[in-house]
């Protein structure tokens, strides 16, 4: 007997392989059986299968049927085999139109009685199904419209089996399947959250400037109150919108974490993770199918940890491995996936437990040794990495003062956009667009300034104030400093700047 293929798609991490999925019918004995390193829930398919034709009415063969997924050795997760293993076992019966359903991609989960229902990662296994040369897919009404997001896919919605069967040739009385169309083009997202809110912080504002323009990550300190918070969650506000292969990174997390995707957002992410998190809701995990945690959802955009002192440092420390190489590797038993890690990094955090040391006007009650303890949670090697260190002090005016000048995110958003312009042609023969991507090896070799400009560098090394990765990481702000101001070299009163804004701006 002819053995029946189609195709589905197992995931990884945001990487999606294709598993063709292959049936057999051999013996007269009746059972169900699925090789090819299925996990459990994939194990159980075969008898939700059988349930879901008996209910539609489809002759599923009451024999020996063999599923192989394949590649075999090529470990598979979840229930969203199930439509495709259910077309698969069908077409060694029912007469189906056998091309095209061996060229159709099928993703979903079977509910009892036929109904096709919604699976998480649909949008990076529709990216894997167009990458490896297939140009259909069946998938769950419910994730359709997520699935019309990859252009160039011929997109048809199932609400159950036979819907399927009918389409592929097969006899069923269901109707047509539906062909979804694209979702309205998404623009800009509106950020309601302005720049212009921020008063009495005009350092602040500058510092918060600079790092958006060159992706630099940021400490921000100061007592209760004293507008952390408020900075932190208008940084997104100022980024540049998301390009199209960044917003369908960011989409493919979202699905992947379980949520729901319609539509492709400009605005980079936010995340703000509470300071009870464990490390394994930052960097992911789970059961059998590893989730994305907060590192990866933050990717392409803003990664906020809110009262930094309060973390765990096992957590904190967490972050190093990401924030140096850009991605994140989950290893649980016997799985492994790598996610985006791209983001900025801003943390807030008091300057004591109870927030009041070093306040004026403040009375803080900790002991000192409780604001060693606090302080510590953020390690050295943690905060070598961070670019600026913003210090806050609580607002003496709840009014902008006459003279002061209001920037509004818009204003921001445009200066932001031209020193990363001005940084993308200066490293346009480069790999590198951003001043934080840059290495050191470059900003110190073919891209060094005058070593007049670079002399405070030089004796802040040779006095063990900097380590290198700090050298590095002052040239980088630097270069973005310059890049604001308009200028083409890099200049003594730029390198001055970064100093000033790595060595606690505002204090």
């Amino acid at each position: 007997m002819t053995v029946a293929r189609t195709w589905a798609v197992a995931l990884s991490g945001l990487r999606g392989d294709l598993v063709e999925v292959e049936a057999d019918v051999s013996s007269q004995t009746p059972e169900f059986s699925i090789i090819g390193l299925p996990d459990k829930a994939l194990g159980e398919a075969g008898r939700r299968v059988r349930n879901a034709c008996t209910n539609r009415g489809l002759d599923l063969p009451k024999r020996r049927i063999t599923v192989n997924l394949s590649p075999a050795s090529l470990p598979k997760r979840g229930s969203g085999f199930d439509v495709a293993i259910a077309v698969a076992a069908l077409s060694t019966s029912v007469a189906m139109d056998a091309a095209r359903v061996a060229t159709t991609v099928h993703i979903g989960e079977l509910g009892l009685d036929g109904r096709l229902r919604p699976v998480p990662g649909v949008l990076p296994s529709v990216i894997a199904a167009q990458r490896s040369g297939h140009s259909r897919v069946v998938v769950p009404p419910a994730n359709a419209a997520e699935a019309r997001l990859v252009e160039g896919m011929e997109v048809l919605a199932a609400s159950c089996l036979a819907e399927v069967v009918r389409w592929h040739g097969g006899s069923s009385d269901a109707a047509e399947l539906v062909a979804v169309e694209a979702p309205a083009s998404a623009g800009t997202d509106e950020n309601p959250l302005d720049l212009a809110d921020v008063v009495g912080q005009p350092e602040a504002v500058d510092a918060l400037v600079v790092a958006a323009a060159g992706g630099h990550h940021i400490l921000m300190s100061g007592p209760p109150g004293a507008g952390k918070t408020m900075l932190a969650r208008r940084l997104p506000g100022i980024l540049p919108p998301l390009d199209d292969e960044a917003a369908l990174s960011v989409a493919s997390v979202r699905s992947l974490a379980g949520d729901t995707v319609t539509r492709l957002s400009r605005t980079p992410p936010f995340e703000s993770p509470h300071h009870g998190a464990t490390a394994a809701a930052l960097i992911g995990g789970g059961s059998g199918v590893v989730r994305p945690g907060a590192i990866a959802r933050a990717s392409d955009g803003v990664l906020f940890l809110d009262e930094g002192g309060e973390f765990p440092a096992s957590v904190l420390d967490a972050l190093r491995q990401p924030l140096e190489n850009g991605t994140i590797e989950v290893h649980r038993s016997g799985v492994a996936a790598t996610y985006p890690a791209r983001f900025q990094l801003v943390i807030a955090t008091n300057p004591c437990p109870c927030g009041q040391y070093g306040v004026p006007g403040g009375a803080c009650e900790c002991p000192p040794q409780a604001i060693r303890r606090y302080t510590r949670r953020l390690s050295g090697p943690l905060l070598d990495r961070i670019d600026i260190d913003l210090r806050l002090q609580r607002v003496s005016s709840a009014r902008q003062e006459g003279d002061a000048r209001v920037v509004s995110s818009a204003d921001a958003r445009g200066r932001v956009a031209e020193a990363r312009a001005r940084a993308a042609r200066r490293w346009s023969s480069t790999a590198w667009r951003r001043n934080a991507d840059v290495p050191g090896t470059w900003l110190r070799g073919p891209a060094a300034p005058p070593p007049e400009v670079l002399r405070p560098l030089d004796v802040a090394l040779r006095r063990g104030a900097l380590t290198l990765r700090g050298y590095d990481r002052l040239l980088r702000v630097a270069w973005t400093v310059a890049d604001l101001a308009g200028h083409d070299r890099l200049r003594l009163d730029d390198v001055g700047r970064a100093l000033y804004l790595r060595q606690g701006a505002g204090a």
